[in-house]
């Protein structure tokens, strides 16, 4: 029987609180008690992406879940955008919160902004854990340059809905998974085109690599067995950040998605100082324990 998720209105505060930094109102959601967790969205997407870790975490942390700028409800400003620029938003948040010591989540785009967070103020992150995330996307190789030309061009030519289509299909290719293809649609769909192209040009050709050596803070990188990097590749990038590495066997690049039980146990302990699961449990979710539904956005 397939499992039906909670409406992540279940979860949340009533409030949908706004922040204001530098003309940019971030909008965010907060969940659950506890030390200050961070929860930073993937590409084209907002904080809503988090439903599903709100049950596991939110006993254990106060989950603060932003959207970034040119994302979700919050602010699309016409300028070109930065990682540094999400970055500083996001601790401007914080400090407007009086908060000084920070764990992060992040996931592909939003591991990005808590790798170039953590260089910021690497005293004031206490763990980190990267999803299918790289500390370096200069495009270095003929497969970078595809998939970033790639996914530009199909924007720009069939529109964020169109293309929509087209990742969907491509992270959750199974028929249990649905719900999660329709969520992307309509998330991912809904995006401004100009704002979504603004924010794969701050991705493209950033990078952290000759600045995490330094960093203080535990990191654990989880990666999908299928995700579009290489598994050797993030294994070499673990080990320049000195982090701890972990494999989700069948999982693709939605991580969070498919493969909510993985990504919860692993994220728990990690950021609780515990011993990782096993690595043989670390899979996909069985066609029984997807979700029949897909979390609803607030309005």
């Amino acid at each position: 029987m397939l499992q039906r998720f909670p409406d992540i209105t279940d979860c949340l505060r009533p409030i949908m609180p706004l922040h204001r930094h530098n003309d940019i109102e971030l909008h965010y959601e907060v969940a659950g008690q506890g030390p200050a967790l961070m929860l930073i969205h993937g590409l084209g997407s907002s904080g809503a992406d988090w439903a599903f870790q709100i049950p596991a975490l939110g006993p254990h942390f106060q989950m603060i879940m932003p959207d970034l700028r040119g994302s979700g409800r919050s602010h699309k400003p016409k300028q070109r955008y930065a990682i540094g620029e999400f970055a500083t938003d996001l601790w401007s948040l914080l400090d407007a919160m009086n908060i000084d010591h920070v764990s992060l989540l992040g996931f592909s785009l939003g591991g990005a902004v808590a790798l170039e967070m953590a260089v910021l103020r690497p005293r004031s992150v206490t763990r980190m854990v990267l999803v299918n995330s790289l500390p370096d996307y200069v495009i270095r190789d003929r497969r970078r340059w595809l998939e970033a030309r790639l996914q530009a061009a199909m924007v720009r030519v069939l529109g964020p809905r169109r293309s929509a289509r087209l990742i969907a299909r491509r992270l959750f290719p199974y028929a249990p998974q649905a719900a999660m293809r329709e969520r992307v649609v309509d998330v991912v769909g809904a995006n401004s085109r100009r704002a979504y192209l603004a924010t794969i040009r701050a991705l493209v050709g950033w990078s952290a690599l000759d600045r995490i050596s330094t960093l203080p803070c535990p990191t654990l990188m989880l990666a999908g067995e299928h995700d579009y990097t290489p598994l050797a590749e993030k294994r070499a990038y673990a080990e320049k950040l000195g982090a701890e590495f972990a494999v989700v066997r069948g999982s693709r690049h939605g991580t969070p998605f498919d493969s909510i039980r993985a990504t919860n146990a692993c994220a728990l302990a990690f950021l609780l100082g515990q011993p990782l699961p096993p690595a043989d449990s670390l899979r996909i979710d069985h066609e029984d324990e997807v979700p029949a539904v897909a979390p609803t956005l607030l309005p």
